[in-house]
């Protein structure tokens, strides 16, 4: 039970935990007290450690040997860790959702200002996040072969995927689960987790590696899915007013206001590092048929690092392409200040 240990006794398991978790080796009061967040002699700590085994947190397989988790040391440390992190992951969701709330009302300022100014139509993309750092890791079982999990991506993007198992799974084995993809995983992108690293969750699975095939598996694709992208478009009948554009005008309307196309031209090379990130697509060069008669200018935003987003600018051919990569450029440098306000 919790309450049988007071601070300095959890904060010694817990770090005797993390040490055995990345060594394998028993772990002595000597390599604890080396710790920096430690100002304990090696002796209070030993004392600190005998006083675990005794309670059954700690054990010590050889008599001059360090010391290793039991199962309720393991249990101590699972329920501490997610404890922690279902707090933080509801956090988060709640600041996700306050800033998600932010960000429409910005863009769909943003949009009317640039209509307005441009007297064209004009385009917003939702931010999309292009890191995949694993931050953390939660399985829950659902019922014998079926796992919930929970995965936090570095942004803070939280990404939830329904793991049908081909092996039924024990909660036993859910948490050793947890510890060892945390373990492993925790700060690497989806790139880095390479075969060796898989190959090594395996050895230390013993048993489990038709479920840990599938857990990872079904990480892997939570992480790589596409986040979607939400469109807002302001001064759509704009395009009425050039008569060049009037013969295509239904099917130009109908694109901009369904706005599938447009999603997938809001995401194309977002975040490239070309010169001033501003991207035009003259006739030919744009991508959505309808808008084979228009120039397309778009200019990138970033929030924040591995966080961008698009505006852009739809007009016809012979728009004020001047006055369209200034507006933008000007946009761009004000959207995360007015973003952070």
């Amino acid at each position: 039970m919790k309450e049988e240990l007071d601070e300095r006794k959890v904060n010694i398991l817990l770090a005797v935990i993390k040490n055995y978790l990345e060594t394998g080796e028993p772990v002595g009061s000597r390599t604890i007290s080396k710790f920096k967040d430690f100002n304990l002699s090696s002796a209070t700590i030993r004392n600190e450690m005998a006083d675990l085994e005794e309670l059954g947190y700690l054990i010590q397989p050889h008599t001059s040997a360090g010391r290793i988790p039991s199962d309720k040391g393991y249990r101590f440390y699972v329920d501490a860790l997610m404890e922690k992190k279902e707090q933080e992951v509801e956090d988060m969701k709640n600041i996700l959702i306050e800033k998600a709330d932010k960000m429409e009302n910005l863009l769909e300022q943003v949009t009317k200002y640039m209509a307005l100014s441009t007297n064209y139509t004009a385009l917003a993309s939702t931010p999309v996040y292009r890191t995949r750092k694993v931050k953390f890791i939660q399985l829950t079982a659902v019922d014998i072969k079926q796992l919930l999990a929970v995965i936090v991506i570095e942004g803070n993007i939280i990404k939830n995927k329904m793991i049908a198992t081909s092996e039924e799974i024990s909660q036993e084995a859910v948490l050793k689960l947890n510890i060892l993809l945390n373990t492993f995983l925790q700060g690497l992108d989806l790139s880095e987790i390479n075969l060796d690293i898989i190959k090594k969750i395996k050895e230390k699975a013993e048993g489990l590696t038709g479920i840990v095939s599938d857990v990872l598996d079904a990480i892997a694709q939570a992480i790589s899915e596409e986040d979607k992208v939400r469109v807002y478009a302001s001064g759509v009948t704009n395009v009425l007013k050039y008569p060049e554009l009037t013969d295509n005008s239904g099917n130009l309307i109908y694109a901009l206001e369904e706005k599938k196309e447009i999603a997938e031209l809001m995401k194309k090379d977002a975040g490239v590092d070309e010169k001033d990130n501003i991207q035009v697509y003259i006739g030919d060069e744009n991508q959505v048929e309808s808008m084979k008669d228009c120039s397309v200018v778009t200019a990138t935003y970033e929030l924040s690092e591995g966080v961008v987003g698009k505006i852009g600018i739809v007009g016809p051919k012979r728009m004020d392409y001047e006055k369209v990569v200034s507006t933008l450029k000007t946009i761009r440098t004000q959207l995360d200040d007015l973003y952070k306000k």
